[in-house]
């Protein structure tokens, strides 16, 4: 385990005990959560390093791991990803001003995203760390995806004039220095996309420690939307919009509900989801999880 002494963003030692969760998904161990009372931002400490992380990813409730089709929560995922998908290369489309969209997706998964990029003419690059998720990806659509031992090697500045990370920001152990390469591998005004959990909606705050979302230890920070927004300022991209992921808090709220040990779990996630959402109707930094869209200075 790592025990970080500072905070991941702001690097001050100003931090205290938030929340204890557990991961439910494999390990059955208790993880706990620390507060940043500097800049804000929620994380695991201690945590596992980088090289002991990978067996915390080993579970077929890792949906973005694999593909399978077992159970509910399963099927309906793979319902909702589909239109989701579609959403996705749209809003790519409309951000990128240009006849050639060369597109990177960090923590690609099993490639489904970029698989619809490609099919919507983009030239289109992943990485993606998990070796199951990658032979998948590769296997299932011909991606060109790497490692990342072998991707951050080579020379990509100036390369890409998208980069996507759909839920994927809060798993990066290098935090600052993965935020700095991005920069330097997009073009000048390239964008970045980042798809983060939002600890400030509604259903984090009903379930508390039991919200699937935090997700540990996987999941190694928890970033408000002031907290991304200044550490994004500080890499050097500015602020464009928000967008809401409005499904997001139904999928969350059923795997909560079965944290809980819930008899009514389906029922109760579809009103908690319901219930969310309409409290943060109009404010796309209140829903269960944020899109967030910056442009490089």
């Amino acid at each position: 385990m790592e025990h970080l002494e500072n905070c991941p963003v702001c690097n001050l030692s100003n931090s205290r005990a938030y929340l204890s969760c557990k991961d439910y998904s494999v390990s059955k161990e208790s993880f706990r959560l620390l507060l940043c009372d500097s800049c804000g931002l929620i994380y695991t400490n201690p945590r596992p390093s980088i090289q002991g992380i990978g067996p915390y990813y080993d579970s077929p409730d890792y949906i973005s791991h694999n593909n399978t089709n077992q159970g509910l929560i399963h099927k309906l995922y793979k319902l909702i990803r589909k239109y989701s998908l579609r959403k996705k290369v749209k809003l790519v489309q409309s951000i990128s001003h240009t006849d050639k969209i060369r597109i990177l997706d960090i923590g690609c998964g099993t490639g489904d995203f970029l698989n619809i990029c490609q099919l919507n003419g983009m030239d289109v690059t992943g990485v993606e760390p998990h070796e199951g998720a990658r032979q998948l990806a590769i296997n299932r659509f011909g991606l060109n995806i790497y490692t990342d031992s072998v991707f951050y090697k080579n020379d990509w500045i100036g390369r890409f004039n998208v980069i996507s990370l759909w839920h994927v920001l809060e798993h990066v152990h290098n935090l600052q220095e993965r935020l700095e390469q991005v920069n330097t591998f997009l073009i000048r005004d390239g964008v970045v996309i980042l798809a983060l959990p939002n600890p400030t909606s509604y259903d984090a705050a009903f379930y508390k420690e039991k919200w699937a979302a935090y997700d540990v230890p996987r999941h190694l920070y928890h970033f408000k939307p002031h907290v991304i927004k200044n550490l994004m300022q500080n890499k050097g991209f500015r602020f464009i919009k928000s967008l809401p992921m409005p499904f997001d808090s139904f999928y969350v709220s059923m795997l909560s509900e079965k944290h809980q040990g819930s008899k009514l779990g389906l029922l109760n996630a579809f009103y908690l989801g319901l219930k969310s959402n309409f409290k943060a109707m109009g404010n796309p930094e209140k829903y269960s999880s944020t899109i967030y869209i910056f442009k490089k200075n």
